[in-house]
């Protein structure tokens, strides 16, 4: 992992850890030399379990707003659970809603540093972690926090998200 000064940062990490310093969360964005666009590639390049990914999901609600999960990276989510927990049906959001909601594109989606405040649902089974890493606003860039930190700067709701199997319960 490369820390670089906030200076050097790209535009987007830069944004994401101004945001950051602004909610009182002593992590550093940085910059890593491989890409992180999905949550296998992070944890491999973090050296952290896969479940300690902070997966970002926009979808598109039927009344036009974003709606942000934060998911673990072991997590399918359950778009219809979600659905239920939002009030109203969902669907996929294409990269060019994804940028005009977030401000950031896809594989890149931090939890903070959007334009305006997002529907945000957490996945409780992040509760169950230590140390979580997120998308620091680029492909390349990542951020640690705390489970508690993440509930608080996103204001986001806890709640199941994660398709059930058989076997999973």
């Amino acid at each position: 992992m490369t820390s670089a000064s906030t200076g050097e940062l790209p535009q987007s990490a830069r944004r994401v850890q101004q945001a950051l310093d602004e909610l009182g969360v002593p992590s550093r964005v940085v910059i890593l030399p491989h890409s992180t666009r999905t949550a296998a590639d992070a944890a491999a390049a973090i050296g952290c379990s896969v479940a300690q990914i902070v997966k970002s999901l926009v979808f598109r609600a039927t009344s036009g707003a974003a709606v942000l999960v934060l998911a673990s990276g072991v997590n399918r989510v359950d778009v219809d659970l979600l659905a239920t927990h939002a009030g109203q049906p969902l669907g996929k959001a294409d990269a060019d809603f994804v940028r005009s909601a977030t401000s950031f594109a896809i594989g890149g989606v931090a939890p903070v540093g959007h334009p305006q405040p997002l529907m945000t649902f957490i996945d409780r089974d992040l509760l169950e972690l230590g140390t979580l890493w997120a998308a620091g606003g680029t492909p390349h860039s990542i951020f640690s926090l705390s489970p508690v930190e993440l509930v608080r700067v996103t204001g986001g709701r806890v709640v199941s998200v994660a398709e059930r199997t058989a076997t999973s319960g």
